[in-house]
Parts: C-alpha cells; sequence; structure tokens
C-alpha cells in the first residue's frame, strides 16, 4: 500500500507562484495532480510517468510544470502565473503498476491511492 503526503499549498495573490510536493511511501508508475473546487468532480491537471514523460489540460499548460524525483519518490508542481480560478484543493494520486494503459490515459478511478490533499488560495 502506498502512503502520499502532499505539502506546500498556502495563498498567493494573482500573478504569483507556489510550488507542491508529495511525497511517495515507495515507487509508483504513474502520478497525477487532481484539482477539486466545492461541488465539482475531481479534475486532473498534470500527469508523468517513471520514465518522466508528462502531460497538461489546456488549463495549465505552460504555467504548471510537473516533475518528480523518482530517488525520493517525490512528485511536485511548480505553479506559476496563478489566477484566481486556480484556487482549489489539489490532490496527488498514484498508480503503482503499469496495466496495460498509458499514464496520461488512465482515468481517475484507475488512481488506487490519494493524498489527503492541499488547499490552494489565489487571490486577484
Amino acid at each position: 500500500q502506498v502512503q502520499l503526503v502532499e505539502s506546500g499549498g498556502g495563498s498567493v495573490q494573482a500573478g504569483g507562484s507556489l510550488r507542491l510536493s508529495c511525497v511517495a511511501s515507495r515507487y509508483t508508475y504513474c502520478m497525477r495532480w487532481f484539482l477539486q473546487t466545492p461541488g465539482k468532480e475531481r479534475e486532473g491537471i498534470a500527469s508523468i510517468d517513471e520514465a518522466g514523460m508528462t502531460s497538461y489540460t489546456d488549463s495549465v499548460s505552460g504555467r504548471f510544470t510537473i516533475s518528480r524525483d523518482n530517488a525520493k519518490n517525490t512528485l511536485y508542481l511548480e505553479m506559476n502565473d496563478l489566477k484566481s480560478e486556480d484556487t482549489a484543493m489539489y490532490y496527488c494520486a498514484a498508480e503503482v503498476h503499469y496495466s496495460g494503459s498509458w499514464c496520461e490515459l488512465l482515468r481517475p478511478s484507475d488512481f488506487g491511492t490519494w493524498g489527503q490533499g492541499t488547499q490552494v488560495t489565489v487571490s486577484s
């Protein structure tokens, strides 16, 4: 069983930056950052596989960068040029083993482990 612990959330003004971290208790194949706002489903925004291949949703492409340090089992999300609409609870999720699907194609229900979430608030 993998455990994930996020950190790095907080409050920032629009145009500012934050860096989120997610420490896993062991190696994982695919990791993804999700965000969730009240009343809405979690939305995947950035994925990275064990080889470092990344994918982004259009809303964050060019502003956010996902990366991982496999030696430290740590996932990162560098968020730049933050906007008020980025305000949300951010979760990291992991799928431990490759099961035949590319990381970026995994559905939210395919992720077996989730972190507790970290709040990001962007004020305009």
